[in-house]
């Protein structure tokens, strides 16, 4: 039989109860895998337990939220031989399952992927720490990790809706930031970034437009809005149409980039949902390339370059 590893997050979104546990593992059985199960215990338990894990391991389930993927990815990177991904999710908002194709049924997303072809898609790295889909900071980025963990389990995605809305009427703050390109130094003043490899971002589907996960760009948003009827009307905009194209914002599509702030952010940046535990003022995001991960064959033909 082949070995397959869940690494659970008892904490994300609501609970899985035991019998989805008993379930996964005849799933599992039928196609030929023998289980081994990890409950992660506190932050970064999952990027320990993965980076320990023997190389005869055929696969490497994250049962968790965007954050619990996010440690998994991490703790992979560190590895020599690299493992097998695969990622079902049970959190909050889960972006990155929703955009890899998955449903609200567990067990039937584990069939999915079990179903599923295994794509390489590329991985960006802040300072050599990964991110699956997104980083950003600055106005709203701190919501996803100061939202108490108690309103998520209770009220799901309208908990991040409630602390969005309390960030939304304290005083917008702007980043005086310098950045290179390709070589080339620009600098402004910013109410907050987001630099991304995906097509849904906060909820919002269809974040951009042709985003694929394998082309080797990653696509980078700033924005220069501190004017709350201005921001109403991005988000609207944000919500219905392109953002790459909406007035107050500057759009890239790039493989490197480097950024300094004059100060030291007043927030730390958010990556897949979580904190950043950075505070230095100089970053640099580069691409980790060919990275295996087995996902569901629903969206890879949107999703890829390389189908």
């Amino acid at each position: 039989m082949k070995k397959c590893v869940l690494i659970i997050n008892p904490n994300s979104g609501k609970n899985l109860d035991e019998d989805y546990i008993f379930d996964f593992q005849k799933i599992l059985q039928k196609y030929d895998y023998e289980t081994v199960i990890y409950f992660t215990a506190r932050g970064k338990h999952a990027t320990s337990i993965i980076s320990k894990l023997e190389d005869d391991t055929d696969l490497v389930i994250s049962v968790g939220g965007d954050g619990t993927f996010n440690e998994i990815v991490n703790g992979n990177l560190k590895r020599k031989h690299k493992l097998l991904l695969a990622h079902i999710p049970v959190g909050t908002t889960n972006d990155i399952g929703a955009m890899f194709g998955y449903g609200p049924d567990i067990l039937e997303n584990l069939k999915m992927v079990l179903d599923g072809t295994v794509k390489e898609i590329d991985i960006c790295t802040i300072n050599k720490k990964a991110f699956v889909y997104v980083a950003g900071f600055g106005k709203f980025m701190n919501v996803p990790y100061e939202t108490p963990r108690n309103l998520k389990s209770k009220y799901g995605h309208l908990a991040y809706v409630i602390e969005a809305i309390k960030n939304f009427v304290s005083p917008t703050e702007l980043y005086d930031i310098t950045y290179k390109i390709d070589d080339k130094v620009y600098s402004g003043e910013y109410s907050f970034m987001l630099i991304s490899n995906a097509n849904r971002i906060a909820g919002i589907n269809n974040f951009y437009k042709e985003v694929k996960l394998d082309d080797g760009k990653f696509e980078v948003l700033l924005c220069n809005l501190t004017k709350k009827a201005d921001i109403v009307k991005a988000l609207g905009m944000i919500a219905t149409s392109n953002v790459s194209s909406a007035k107050g914002f500057e759009f890239f599509r790039l493989d490197e980039l480097e950024l300094k702030f004059k100060n030291t952010p007043k927030n730390a940046w958010c990556i897949d949902g979580e904190k950043l535990d950075d505070d230095t003022k100089t970053y640099k995001i580069e691409m980790v390339k060919n990275f295996a991960i087995l996902m569901p064959k629903k969206n890879v033909k949107k999703l890829f370059v390389n189908k």
